[in-house]
């Protein structure tokens, strides 16, 4: 009962999230305590709030993009340190300061994550500094102390990357493969007698986000870093295979889709079903054992008797088919033996990845031939797309000039109130706005339960805990725990921030239980400021997204099914062209599972067209899956068909209610079309017919569904 917390414990001890905190930690700590030491404890402070602000963008990602990242923040936080300091006298100055550099740093949304976080970590320092008046002499030199801090942090970052160049790959690709473990278990249910299905549904369309985000991460890291992209040494040709493999695989558990209410109308009787679900979710189990075995460097193996279990699995849907006295559905035993083969398959590549990790077996791996660069986005920094960004239809500008703003108006609130340490205010409603309303809300949420938790327990450790080693000891678990969770779960990091900013008071003279009181104020305040402003000045609803996500996925269903058809088509199709493919369904789905998610957490009048929407998704998450099916009938089992041709007819048809499903979003028809269903009757025919009916089989079902998407797209009007 213990293994699996232990060995949640372990793989977190192992993640990426935990380096990032001792990092962090290390990182912001150091200075201060070094020069504590010569009693300069209060420039060892700047030092190390320099330190933090950097680490602000040192998120996962390439060293290049990284370290370029850093660079460019420290010399833009030593100028506006500059700037603020020289400038913080007069209050009206300042508060114009504050508007113009607050729209300014939030339109660097437009370039990205990492640039974003750029503006954040500038906007930082700035709220920091806004009270700290001081001679212009030592302005200066407070600036070059930030300065250096930051300087010291990117150094230290860079030097742990050098140290181990593989490691964060090994944790990205292990969090990605966990990922995929969760979605296998997720499909498994499906298998359970009496299952919600609708749950079900929507558990699954949430893991493929979270699937195809943490494949982002392994990309932007694998591809856009010039040694593993040069496959120079085996770790990275075994990275590299893994990644690729386990792509692969997902697609293979993407097409294990069927129409489970009928197979548990068919098959209950049977007990079938559970043994699929232990199978299911014993490659789960193999998965895990690989994700940690990239983290710990040990070699993974199979889950107990899985191969035996499979093998039963094989031998039972024999018997049924041969039982006399039970007659079963023809197609719906087809159907269990195409999922109990592709779960072999699925086996198959399982076993072929835990080879790679053996140690002899590494220096023999061949170079794979991957054109990475079609594979990666790049991020264009161009001031054109700033300038075109420059009006109210950019949800970018209305959201920065939103955020400067609400910044004023906390300012004013701020300087209004006789609090001590009143910029918490505007780190609230820094760290809180976001470009939509729906992620404002549940980030405010997280904030002021973090908040209110994380005071009353800081206040019970200074109340009860008053030995200076003691409280040393819990600061430095608070701050590992605080940064380890800043992106993984917001809630729980800002439940270790606050006793960690109460007990760092407390060393620094001026901790007391006033302190506490006054944080959970300026929280309240900063969050009711910043959630209000998300919903009355100039919102963005995720439903102005919808149209353009809805289309999308069209498209990439689409390509994805005219690349695959061309498997069949073609002797020697261009690989490359379907995977694009194929990664482009995964992109437009999760941004499409994602924006219905977040509607969710908005106004329900702005909740437009839910249950229309909630099928809409569904409907496309089955396209995709029954075409990664038709795929794998060719790439994995080689399947043909007697006379293609004869099928062209569907193919065309299915292609066409697709496109014009799309044109039915853009443009509303107050009509609706009558379009026909291709069919084809199947006859008899030479042996190898029933690969043919298959095939025939999966096409018509993929028409099926492109036609309920082409008659919701008529009823959807946005």
């Amino acid at each position: 009962m213990l293994q699996q917390p232990v060995r949640n414990i372990q793989d977190f001890l192992l993640s990426t999230y935990f380096a990032d905190g001792l990092r962090i930690t290390f990182g912001v700590l150091c200075p201060s305590l070094v020069l504590a030491q010569f009693g300069m404890l209060q420039y060892g402070m700047t030092l190390s709030l320099g330190a933090l602000c950097i680490s602000v963008v040192d998120s996962p990602g390439p060293i290049v993009h990284r370290r370029n990242a850093m660079l460019v923040t420290t010399l833009l936080l030593f100028v506006i340190s500059i700037v603020v300091g020289l400038t913080n006298k007069s209050v009206y100055f300042t508060g114009t300061l504050l508007v113009i550099c607050s729209f300014i740093f939030s339109m660097f949304f437009l370039y990205g994550a990492r640039a974003a976080s750029v503006g954040t970590s500038v906007l930082l320092i700035m709220v920091l500094s806004i009270d700290d008046v001081r001679p212009w002499q030592q302005v200066i030199f407070y600036a070059m102390l930030v300065f250096a801090g930051s300087i010291w942090y990117t150094l230290l970052s860079y030097f742990m990357y050098r140290i181990r160049p593989y490691r964060l790959v090994q944790q990205t690709l292990s969090d990605s493969i966990l990922e995929v473990a969760e979605f296998l278990r997720a499909k498994a249910k499906f298998y359970h007698q009496n299952t919600n299905y609708e749950k079900n549904y929507a558990e699954l369309l949430q893991l493929q986000v979270d699937v195809h985000e943490k494949q982002e991460e392994v990309r932007e890291v694998l591809f856009k870093t010039r040694e593993f992209v040069r496959e120079s040494t085996p770790e990275g040709r075994f990275l590299l295979l893994v990644f690729v493999d386990m792509v692969d695989l997902f697609e293979q558990v993407m097409s294990t889709y069927y129409n489970y209410k009928q197979l548990h109308e068919q098959f209950d009787s049977a007990g079938i079903l559970p043994r699929y679900e232990r199978v299911i979710n014993k490659i789960a189990v193999s998965l895990d054992e690989i994700a940690f075995a990239l983290k710990s460097g040990g070699t993974p193996s199979l889950a107990h008797r899985l191969v035996e279990d499979v093998a039963k699995l094989k031998a039972a849907i024999t018997e049924m088919e041969s039982n006399s006295e039970q007659k079963y559905n023809t197609l719906g035993l087809i159907a269990l033996k195409n999922i109990e083969v592709n779960i072999e398959n699925i086996v198959g590549r399982v076993k072929t990845i835990n080879s790679y990790f053996n140690k002899s077996e590494k220096k023999k791996l061949t170079k794979r031939e991957i054109d990475v660069e079609k594979f990666v986005t790049r991020q264009s920094f161009d001031a054109k797309l700033l300038l075109d960004n420059l009006t109210f239809s950019s949800s970018t500008f209305r959201h920065s000039l939103r955020v400067a703003i609400v910044m004023l108006i906390g300012f004013v609130v701020a300087k209004s109130l006789d609090f001590a340490h009143s910029y918490w205010i505007l780190l609230t409603i820094l760290v809180i706005s976001k470009p939509g309303f729906s992620l404002t809300k549940e980030r405010n949420y997280q904030r002021l339960i973090g908040t209110v938790v994380g005071a009353f327990i800081g206040m019970g450790i200074l109340v009860y805990i008053h030995d200076k080693h003691t409280l040393f000891v819990i600061l430095l678990i608070c701050m590992i725990g605080s940064y380890s969770f800043q992106r993984k779960n917001y809630v729980v990091s800002v439940l270790f921030m606050t006793p960690y900013i109460l007990v760092l008071f407390d060393f620094l003279g001026m901790g007391s239980l006033s302190i506490a009181r006054e944080r959970i104020y300026d929280t309240l305040i900063g969050s009711g400021i910043a959630l209000l402003a998300s919903y009355s000045l100039f919102p963005n609803w995720e439903h102005e997204k919808l149209k353009e996500a809805m289309i999308e996925i069209i498209a990439a269903n689409t390509k994805y099914f005219e690349q695959v058809t061309l498997l069949y088509f073609e002797e020697s199709p261009n690989l490359t062209n379907y995977k694009l493919a194929r990664k482009g369904v995964y992109v437009s789905s999760s941004n499409l599972s994602s924006l219905f998610q977040r509607m969710f957490s908005e106004p329900k009048s702005k909740q437009l067209y839910i249950q229309e929407l909630h099928q809409f998704t569904v409907l496309n998450h089955l396209l995709s899956s029954y075409t990664a099916t038709l795929s794998l009938y060719k790439k994995e089992h080689a399947f043909v068909h007697l006379n293609f041709e004869e099928l062209r007819p569907m193919i065309d048809n299915t292609v066409y209610l697709l496109n014009h499903s799309a044109t039915n979003l853009k443009i509303h028809k107050e009509e609706p079309s009558n379009v026909p269903l291709i069919r084809r009757k199947h006859e008899e025919g030479p042996p190898g017919e029933n690969q043919t009916m298959i095939i025939e089989e999966q096409f018509d079902l993929i028409q099926k569904v492109a036609y309920d998407i082409f008659k919701l797209s008529e009823k959807i009007k946005i």
